[in-house]
């Protein structure tokens, strides 16, 4: 075989070796390490008492009240967040889709919070709900309502991080739904039009399965994003009060030198449960997304 034939079928491997390798040490690497020490009982602090338990820390797992605690705490802030950020986002979307100068400087308005560091967005809303002097208290009081605990309250908490969640990530799907809005042929509103098609028929029979893929997308990004969510709960609240905001990723880190071994086990289940709603997804959704 030639130099040339040769070159030809080696140089698609050799295109994306670089890629491979990255992916093999930084993802399939961790994720089969991350197996393996779930299997143990492996401690940081003292590696001599290191020791093989099994699926211990599995029963272990499952039979503990702090862990289903914590998945309780998950889902409500992922529903939350998912629920909030997509109706709004969509909301925003729809009255940003006309191409102005204004509409414009809105969009990088909005899109402001999203590339500003969430260690810097935490503090900041933390000083916002401090319940004797943040600013929210101060408004409320202004407008006579009641004042709210917002994190030192465990009845309110955990909506207190959904608000800071949601207003960090929305000028983000806003703006792709604004692109996807955008990309609509008008062709198909002019039809539309001349069938007397009221507005909110054309928004649910056209605008919403056109833009169907985008939202899908963020739907599948967003619950696997808020599934993993660790540094607002960490900066914000530690995890309480009496762990009404422990998360499954911050219950993980507790874990991180006292049981590895433990802490990797819950991991596991965590990629578990990620990979279980990401199947149900694309089961019940994925037909009913519309591809142009």
């Amino acid at each position: 075989m030639s130099r040339g034939k040769l070159w030809e079928k080696l140089r698609p491997y050799v295109m994306i070796g670089p890629a491979m390798i990255g992916i093999g040490l930084f993802v399939i690497y961790p994720l089969f390490y991350l197996i393996y020490l779930s299997l143990f009982k492996f401690n940081l602090m003292n590696r001599n008492m290191s020791k093989f338990v099994g699926l211990d820390n599995y029963i272990q797992i499952l039979g503990r009240q702090d862990f289903y605690k914590s998945l309780t705490n998950t889902v409500v802030y992922t529903a939350g967040v998912v629920i909030l950020t997509l109706a709004l986002s969509l909301l925003i979307a729809v009255w940003l889709s006309k191409r102005t100068r204004v509409n414009a400087i809105v969009q990088a308005g909005i899109f402001t919070p999203h590339i500003i560091s969430i260690v810097s967005v935490s503090l900041i809303w933390l000083w916002m709900m401090e319940p004797s002097l943040g600013f929210l208290n101060y408004i409320l009081k202004g407008l006579g309502l009641p004042t709210s605990q917002w994190l030192q309250s465990s009845k309110s908490a955990m909506m207190s991080i959904i608000i800071v969640s949601v207003w960090q990530a929305i000028g983000y799907y806003t703006l792709i739904l604004v692109a996807a809005l955008q990309g609509v042929s008008p062709t198909i509103y002019e039809a539309a039009a001349l069938d007397n098609a009221s507005k909110v028929k054309v928004f649910r029979k056209i605008t919403l399965p056109l833009i169907s893929p985008q939202l899908f997308f963020i739907l599948i990004i967003m619950t696997i994003g808020s599934f993993k969510v660790f540094d607002t709960v960490k900066i914000m609240t530690g995890g309480g009060p009496n762990n009404a905001t422990n998360t499954l990723v911050y219950y993980i880190y507790s874990y991180r030198t006292t049981n590895i071994g433990y802490a990797a086990a819950a991991g596991v289940v965590l990629m578990i449960i990620i990979g279980i709603l990401t199947i149900i997804y694309f089961r019940l959704m994925a037909k009913k997304v519309h591809y142009q």
